[in-house]
């Protein structure tokens, strides 16, 4: 996995939407999904109907290279470091190996200052107990780039893990979405 196939596969879901449904598209980005959607905003961002962010990814060095949430620590601290740079890999949680390439690319990319330049209007919805991604990196990148409206999740944490936090963030994504652009979800009762 590396940012930039991530970038290069949303270029492509882009490219097939586009033929195959009329109207501007919603994007849904979660978590790290959130990095590539950012660095793909000089280009997406003027095409999209509506851009919902959940637990996202704003800071690389601050959740990966320099992690300062316990997940982060864990998982990306100076002994995985070191497995990484001894072995090429470090396997993320027990069952996701992650390369050299990823963790290279990492510190040239800067996906909140790209959500800055060029973001449409988003809603972001964080976890309140997210231990994974920085609730108060997202919180403050809503409060400062324009058309950016922030909802947290109270006692949500990374994924929105459980079923009323679940149901919270799609209840609340799909009315943004509707508030939007009314013919987003006309087709789909959600």
């Amino acid at each position: 996995m590396t940012i930039a196939g991530e970038m290069l596969d949303l270029q492509a879901v882009s490219a097939y939407a586009a033929k195959e449904f009329p109207g501007p598209p919603a994007v849904v980005a979660a978590s790290f999904g959130a990095v590539a959607t950012g660095l793909s905003m000089p280009w997406l961002g003027k095409r999209l109907a509506g851009l919902v962010l959940w637990n996202p990814v704003l800071d690389l060095r601050r959740t990966f290279l320099e992690p300062e949430l316990p997940w982060g620590v864990a998982n990306f601290g100076p002994a995985a470091m070191a497995r990484l740079a001894e072995d090429g890999c470090l396997v993320l949680n027990g069952v996701f190996p992650l390369g050299r390439v990823l963790f290279a690319e990492m510190p040239g990319y800067r996906p909140i200052e790209a959500y800055a330049a060029h973001s449409p209007p988003a809603l972001v919805l964080h976890g309140d107990r997210d231990g994974h991604v920085s609730f108060d990196i997202a919180r403050r990148a809503a409060e400062t780039i324009r058309h950016w409206e922030f909802h947290p999740l109270s006692g949500a944490t990374h994924g929105f893990h459980g079923p009323e936090h679940e149901a919270a963030a799609v209840a609340v994504t799909t009315r943004w979405l509707r508030e939007q652009s009314p013919s987003l979800l006309r087709s789909r009762k959600v």
